[in-house]
């Protein structure tokens, strides 16, 4: 999704919750990973993984000069032949420590190990962001143990005009946009115009 669909997609929703509500929610996890310095940590589940979502934070983090926004994605099924950017396991987890920020991203009700990592990098220090969705029931995942575990949560209710693919977009875009502003104001409304250009006429990326 470029940044003219996104843009679209807020005229939409303009005057519905869910504007503030991702503007929020991103603005926690910009002030949690930019206060530490980095060591943002990206997780789904065993049968959902956050791919697109890590490489919008990876384009965000180098179009707003914030590079503490790129991710670390951790995958349920890492193997030590895979790349390096996709080979880190669930042990990372385990590891994460005080001044490190832990973002679930999780379609329904996570397994219990994942819960048990997660609550276990809390404990230990880090930082818990969960942005999860309501099951195919229609029931809000907001009362789930996930969100019960997060510092800071975003659950998305069983909505066919409004996914959780669609909330990570307006998630990662006002990650962005959120950051700091550069002191030279115009060079970076050149640059911001640059990266429209762009999106609009690059093929999409293949590094995920």
């Amino acid at each position: 999704m470029d940044a003219v669909r996104v843009a679209l997609l807020r005229e939409v929703l303009a005057g519905t919750e869910w504007l503030g509500a991702t503007r929020r929610f991103a603005g926690a996890l910009r002030g949690s990973v930019v206060a530490y310095g980095g060591g943002l940590l990206l997780v789904g589940t065993e049968e959902y993984e956050p791919w697109h979502l890590a490489a919008h934070l990876v384009d965000e983090a180098a179009w707003s000069g914030t590079p503490e926004l790129s991710p670390t994605l951790v995958r349920h099924g890492a193997r030590e032949s895979d790349p390096a950017h996709l080979a880190v396991g669930l042990g990372r987890i385990e590891a994460a420590r005080r001044g490190e920020t832990l973002l679930v991203v999780s379609p329904g009700a996570p397994g219990a190990p994942l819960l048990e990592r997660v609550h276990d990098a809390r404990r230990a220090g880090a930082t818990v962001l969960a942005l999860s969705a309501g099951d195919s029931a229609g029931e809000s995942a907001v009362e789930g143990e996930l969100p019960a575990l997060a510092h800071e949560s975003l659950a998305v209710p069983a909505d066919p005009e409004l996914d959780l693919d669609t909330v990570q977009h307006l998630v990662s875009a006002a990650a962005g946009e959120n950051a700091l502003p550069s002191p030279r104001g115009r060079r970076r409304f050149r640059d911001r115009l640059s990266r429209l250009t762009d999106q609009l006429t690059d093929p999409p990326s293949a590094r995920w």
